[in-house]
């Protein structure tokens, strides 16, 4: 890969990691729900353009929209906000590789060699030890929160691998339009304090949902989305794993979150179990860069 796809590659990481500061900060100005339905809102400004209709895939598409921008962020983000840090929500979103394979296995009876069986239990085992630290086991509803979303995660990856010839950014514009009343609606029966969340809100505040939407979703996911059409699949996605790294960095430096030994060990063996996951499917997918019109999102829960 060239330095300068290096290097954009590296940023991407970097925009997604920071989203998790973004949505920490934003979640403790706004409920939930209300901090996604901005998200949301904001992103369908800047991602109509790009909205279509796609006959023929058009029901994957609106399936794919409600359980990514619904059911998975609107955990995510709750998650964040019932969280005792950000570093272990940053691991237990990755879960959403593990299951996704053991949903491939149920769902399109793919078989998985020995590698990826290893990697899935790793992983597994990683977020178990996770969860007996003091600082999450204290907070055990924001990991069962994660978890859910990273099993929504799977499911919506699952369908995505059925969806043809919708650009990362058209399903940017729908999971954006059908997510926003949505949420809003979730926010309205069961959340409070919206107005005086909204009213009190500094520009500052404001920036976190703008940012999660800009820098996570428009930029993280276009510099996939245009590696992707340069490289194979097997040089792309492994270098993705960076992400959760920076995160916890991020935590640590930014959010005062305290490194435990079993966070550590946990986050490593979650990580490592991934990598093994992602990058024997890699190597599975092919080594040809995927035709534009081919190329499949992103992960969406950065």
């Amino acid at each position: 890969m060239a330095p300068f796809d290096l290097l954009l590659a590296l940023f991407a990481n970097t925009a997604w990691a920071f989203n998790f500061i973004a949505g920490k900060a934003g979640v403790v100005q706004f409920p939930p729900l209300l901090f996604t339905t901005l998200r949301f809102a904001m992103l369908l400004l800047l991602a109509f353009p790009f909205l279509r209709w796609v006959p023929g895939q058009m029901r994957r598409v609106l399936q794919v929209s409600f359980i990514l921008g619904v059911m998975h962020f609107g955990l995510i983000f709750a998650g964040l906000s019932a969280s005792g840090d950000v570093s272990s929500v940053a691991i237990a979103t990755q879960l959403y590789v593990p299951f996704s394979t053991l949903l491939a296995v149920v769902w399109l009876k793919e078989t998985i060699g020995w590698r990826r069986i290893l990697g899935v239990s790793v992983a597994f085992a990683g977020v178990a030890i996770i969860g007996f630290d003091p600082i999450v086991f204290n907070h055990l509803n924001a990991l069962l929160l994660i978890i859910a979303a990273a099993i929504a995660m799977a499911v919506a990856t699952i369908l995505m691998r059925q969806i043809k010839g919708v650009g990362v950014f058209t399903l940017q514009a729908w999971i954006a339009l059908i997510a926003a009343p949505c949420l809003a609606t979730l926010s309205l029966l069961f959340e409070q304090g919206q107005w005086d969340a909204l009213r009190t809100a500094t520009w500052w505040d404001f920036g976190a949902p703008a940012y999660s939407a800009i820098g996570a979703s428009l930029v993280g996911h276009g510099i996939v989305y245009y590696l992707l059409g340069r490289y194979p699949v097997g040089v792309t996605a492994p270098l993705m794993l960076l992400a959760p790294v920076l995160a916890i960095v991020f935590g640590v430096t930014l959010w005062g979150d305290a490194l435990t030994w079993k966070l550590v060990l946990g986050g490593a063996m979650t990580l490592l179990g991934v990598g093994i996951i992602t990058v024997r499917t890699s190597r599975a997918g092919g080594n040809e860069p995927l035709a534009k019109e081919a190329l499949p999102s992103a992960p969406p829960c950065r």
